[in-house]
């Protein structure tokens, strides 16, 4: 379940409320381009400007489009250890197949304290769990210790690891060799899966799937060649979707090739002029038609 290419799907907007037929939409792109597996309700579903009633209703669409064709892990993260597990429990409920669960959130708990949040969610809800790092958002860094002691409870499966660089996962591969290590930056998946991680939870497959999920493959099967031939295509798209924060580059440039309206919940906002211009330039370049 837990390698290659994974999206982290964005949540198209239609008139201020999700546009239900075009997540349809959205799925089918994704399982037709070999992704791997489909993620509602993480970052870039901008899940942190949704309802819990829409975090469990897009959550519930997708499983029930996706009809088992891919896993689906949905996003159930939060700063209260209570709300993840209410969002936890209803994401089991809906018949998800795993959780990717965030660090907490604006409380900056301590490294006993993010052991604690995650071992409590694993023992109390029958899901498998991706802990998901990423310190830029969230203002905590679960450590790799933490995450060794973590990979030894039942029920955490996986980790993203999003913290920007490749020490970490140096370090925990060093610590737990078998435990499994998804890269959160699309241009650190290559880098990662040659340290060993299994794939990406990746914002670019949103727009390119078949070549996010190229790239892992070819890792995977130990083609580095092609595989690196396939990353330096893509390093530019993989810079620009992060010119202005996630989700708003992925989301342009979706509306830039007809997928979805460019909608935004606030604080959100349409990218600047500057940096859509800079976007559609490295889209052309790519033989995206924009």
């Amino acid at each position: 379940m837990f390698q290659g290419s994974i999206v982290a799907l964005v949540t198209p907007l239609n008139g201020g409320r999700v546009d239900k037929e075009k997540v349809k939409e959205l799925v089918d792109f994704q399982i037709r381009n070999s992704t791997q597996a489909i993620i509602p309700m993480g970052t870039t579903g901008e899940a942190a400007t949704m309802s819990h009633d829409e975090d469990i209703e897009v959550t519930a669409l997708v499983v029930k489009h996706v009809s088992g064709r891919v896993p689906v892990i949905a996003g159930t993260g939060s700063n209260s250890t209570s709300e993840a597990l209410f969002l936890t429990e209803a994401a089991k409920k809906s018949g998800a197949d795993a959780a990717l669960v965030v660090t907490p959130y604006y409380n900056k708990p301590t490294q006993e304290g993010l052991y604690q949040h995650f071992k409590y969610l694993a023992e109390n809800v029958d899901i498998p769990i991706i802990l998901y790092n990423v310190p830029s958002r969230t203002g905590v860094w679960l450590q790799p210790e933490t995450i060794a002691r973590l990979a030894r409870v039942p029920g955490i499966a996986a980790i993203k690891e999003a913290s920007g660089g490749v020490d970490t996962t140096m370090l925990l591969l060093r610590l737990v060799p078998d435990f499994t290590v998804l890269s959160g930056d699309d241009n650190l998946t290559l880098p990662l899966m040659a340290l060993g991680a299994k794939g990406v939870i990746s914002v670019a497959a949103n727009a390119v799937p078949d070549k996010v999920s190229a790239l892992c493959r070819h890792m995977l099967n130990g083609d580095y060649a092609t595989a690196r031939g396939i990353h330096y295509e893509l390093l530019d798209f993989f810079k620009g979707i992060f010119i202005e924060s996630n989700p708003i580059p992925i989301k342009a440039a979706l509306a830039m090739l007809g997928m979805i309206r460019e909608e935004y919940r606030l604080p959100l906002v349409p990218m600047g002029e500057a940096n859509r211009e800079k976007l559609k330039g490295i889209m052309k370049d790519m033989g995206l038609s924009v």
